[in-house]
């Protein structure tokens, strides 16, 4: 457990200036994403927690330039790949091309970076492209690095990646693997708006359209909040509670009725770990210094949504996720 004295060795200035960035950036972002808030909230604290962000939702909701705002917020390099059936491992790594020096005529190759190469990553639609290419992508998201013809080539900090899907266009896809999807640390879902906020989206939009997010961070400030966010106390009762929440998860020993009944295989340890990071990233987002029972809770539908799989059962009695974890929930106590 991180000790109080951990949170006391960063002074109460820079604690104060770090958190005030925070709310900056959030400002920032809501004066291009109309609403969403809690797609917001959830975008910057996984990127808080130093996690990548699986996004689902039907075209027209806003997504690239959900993480693009975030880029141009902190001032990150930001790019984006459309994810096609054909897309090759190189089209995302790089590759290596073949150079002749002019002066002495000699040959050699030179590894050229592909987009991967960037700090903020948007990988649209990322069940398009086969396996393949979906592992390119993934091993450089665990490792932070690309290895290329024996060469380590190591990627740029901060690293983040958000890869979107399609729940409604499932012909021609390869869903991603129940491994790969743990790689990532949130799924978010993006809804569609309220009546207001889409009238004011479409107002904005069809006048003289909206502007760049204005930035308000550098990178420099994003990887001190990083550090500090893993400084963040989680008492040892908390910590308890939300590996217990994970390990309920798990039809073989759980006492949840409803996993029991609707789940096929449940979250494996990488869950604790990003449960506790995000309830920690969003104490910070909420001005604490100490993860609270809220936090846990309001983190734990995002974090397990994509790592527990429903059975066949479940999928016939139209049972959704969110039920079985809500079901979790309220069995579930902490001590």
């Amino acid at each position: 457990m991180v000790s109080e004295s951990d949170v006391r060795s960063w002074s109460e200035n820079e604690i104060g200036a770090l958190s005030a960035k925070v709310v900056a950036l959030k400002a920032s972002m809501a004066k291009v994403i109309i609403g969403q808030e809690n797609v917001i909230d959830s975008l910057i604290i996984c990127l808080l927690a130093g996690g990548h962000a699986l996004v689902e939702g039907v075209p027209g909701l806003g997504k690239t330039l959900l993480v693009k705002s975030l880029a141009q917020a902190t001032d990150m390099q930001f790019r984006r790949v459309q994810f096609t059936p054909d897309l090759m491992p190189s089209d995302i790594v790089g590759t290596e091309i073949l150079e002749e020096d002019h002066a002495t005529r000699k040959r050699e190759f030179r590894f050229q970076q592909g987009p991967v190469f960037t700090q903020v990553l948007l990988a649209d639609e990322i069940n398009r492209a086969p396996p393949k290419t979906q592992s390119a992508l993934l091993e450089a998201m665990q490792e932070r690095s690309v290895t290329f013809a024996g060469q380590t080539h190591m990627l740029p900090r901060p690293f983040f990646v958000l890869a979107t899907q399609n729940p409604i266009e499932q012909a021609g896809t390869y869903p991603l693997p129940e491994a790969q999807l743990d790689r990532f640390l949130l799924r978010i879902d993006v809804v569609y708006p309220t009546e207001e906020e889409e009238i004011a989206m479409i107002s904005a939009t069809t006048h003289a359209g909206l502007a760049d997010a204005e930035p308000v961070m550098d990178v420099a400030t994003l990887l001190r909040l990083q550090l500090l966010v893993r400084d963040i106390e989680i008492g040892d009762h908390l910590l308890k509670y939300a590996t217990r929440l994970v390990r309920a998860t798990r039809p073989a020993i759980t006492e949840v009725a409803s996993v029991k009944k609707h789940v096929g295989w449940g979250a494996g340890p990488r869950a604790g770990q990003a449960l506790v990071l995000a309830s920690k990233a969003r104490a910070l987002m909420h001005n604490r210094l100490a993860v609270t029972r809220d936090d846990i809770a309001a983190m734990l539908l995002p974090v397990l949504a994509h790592r527990v799989l429903r059975n066949f059962e479940a999928e016939a009695d139209g049972v959704a996720i969110a039920d079985i974890l809500t079901a979790l929930r309220e069995h579930v106590r902490p001590d």
